[in-house]
């Protein structure tokens, strides 16, 4: 892997972290259980994403 795509795979990872913790801030402290359980989805997307990134490695 070149130095650049490592750079590419680092930013993937921070972005990943950052939308994860976001999703789970919010999903807390969400009263509606519809739009909650939706943004505990996406938590679960970034969580295998960022998964996904840390495997490249």
């Amino acid at each position: 892997m070149t130095s650049k795509e490592l750079l590419y795979v680092e930013d993937a990872l921070g972005h990943e972290k950052f939308m994860k913790c976001c999703a789970q801030k919010t999903s807390s402290k969400l009263t509606d259980p519809a739009l909650s359980a939706y943004i505990a989805e996406l938590e679960k997307t970034h969580t295998d994403l960022l998964n996904k990134f840390k495997n490249l490695l």
